[in-house]
């Protein structure tokens, strides 16, 4: 395999390590600061938002510059956001540098992956990109935890300055590594957003955003979920996010699978199905069991929830190219935003939901989405019977 791959995906790994660190950080981070944790939440949201939104606005500022220094300055930026977080002295700068990240992020997201693309050559178009999304699953699975525990060890601070540490080695190696000329596309804001209005487009970019916002109504604040709801301490979060992402490279390797043998819409709405029994028996567990029982059935849950959790990302994917092949450079990074504004909806959602009552009332409402998602797809997949069918059919 092409090292370039390999090193483009390590920029992935830490470039995504940020959305799901958060879940590990945010009581610290609330401790220091002397802020409330849905308070601390905040900077998920800010994070979240400049991803989603930025992204196709930096894609269209850049489009035409050369892959590599596009690649290379998207984390050179992300790296000033996080020396910005590791060194700030208010929450209004830690915010900023959140916002600084969720760009950064989000332009180097999409620039990679074409990047990747371009070096495999077309013929090799799905394992290169396949390579550099592996960052964003490791990121997941080790990454998290480790920033966790980090965190745990040393502050808060000192996860960012990890996080930026391996975005400044990828950025020299990358710097080194990858060829000059390579072009971008030509594209204004308006073609990248008027690509909704393709048929079945927008349906499914609202499926991934109910998805992921109910997942961050729960994710985000996994720590007064384990500490409140279920009486762990918060040393525990570190290996529940392990156990998580464990789950979530299985996941994302049967998503695969199953998307082959039985389609990928078959294997989004088990997801959705099984994602909303997951949030109900976690209130349930919380709200009937003692925390002697409670605790460790929630630390068990987590396996299984990062497999739920993460067969949804490869076989919606595939379901949004399937429904527009020729545009996939358009319609995967919108459902990327997507994804982002979900992350951003959850954070606001689940941090409102902890001002008005107990952790345990998380699960119930994290359960709401993925219902509604699942209505928002049946609905579609009606709608479209009657257009794709021809004449006497």
């Amino acid at each position: 395999m092409d090292g370039r791959l390999l090193w483009l995906a390590a920029g992935a790994f830490s470039t995504s390590l940020m959305a799901f660190v958060f879940a590990g950080l945010l009581p610290l981070i609330s401790a220091s600061s002397n802020l409330t944790i849905p308070e601390a939440g905040h900077l998920v949201t800010a994070y979240s938002l400049a991803y989603a939104i930025g992204t196709p606005i930096l894609a269209t500022l850049t489009g035409t510059a050369d892959r590599k220094h596009v690649v290379v300055s998207a984390l050179i930026l992300f790296l000033v956001g996080n020396a910005l977080a590791a060194t700030s002295n208010s929450f209004a700068l830690l915010t900023a540098a959140q916002i600084v990240m969720g760009a950064a992020a989000g332009l180097y997201a999409s620039t990679a992956q074409a990047t990747a693309v371009t070096l495999a050559g077309v013929e090799h178009r799905a394992k290169a990109v396949a390579t550099v999304v592996g960052g964003t699953t490791l990121a997941v699975a080790f990454g998290a935890p480790i920033g966790s525990l980090i965190g745990n060890l040393a502050g808060w601070r000192a996860t960012f300055l990890f996080v930026g540490l391996i975005a400044l080695l990828c950025a020299i190696v990358l710097s080194l590594r990858l060829p000059r000329g390579l072009a971008g596309v030509r594209l204004t804001l308006t073609e990248r957003v008027l690509t909704i209005t393709k048929p079945g487009i927008l349906p499914a970019l609202i499926v991934t955003f109910l998805y992921l916002t109910g997942g961050f109504v729960v994710l985000c604040y996994l720590a007064p979920l384990a500490t409140d709801g279920a009486g762990l301490s918060v040393t525990v979060i570190p290996a529940m996010l392990l156990a998580f992402g464990i789950g979530a490279v299985i996941g994302n390797y049967a998503s695969g699978q199953l998307t082959d043998r039985l389609g990928a819409t078959r294997v989004v709405v088990f997801s959705l199905i099984a994602f909303t029994i997951i949030c109900v028996a976690i209130t349930l567990m919380l709200e009937l069991l003692p925390s002697a029982i409670a605790g460790p059935l929630l630390i068990a849950i987590m396996v299984p929830w990062g497999i739920v959790g993460w067969t949804f990302p490869p076989a919606q994917a595939s379901r949004i190219v399937a429904l527009a092949p020729g545009i996939t450079y358009l319609t995967l990074p919108l459902n990327m935003s997507a994804m982002y504004f979900g992350v951003a909806a959850g954070s606001l959602v689940g941090g409102r939901a902890l001002t008005m009552g107990p952790a345990s009332q998380l699960g119930i409402i994290a359960a709401a989405f993925p219902l509604v998602a699942l209505l928002v797809l049946f609905a579609t997949a009606r709608l479209r019977k009657p257009a794709l069918a021809g004449p006497g059919e």
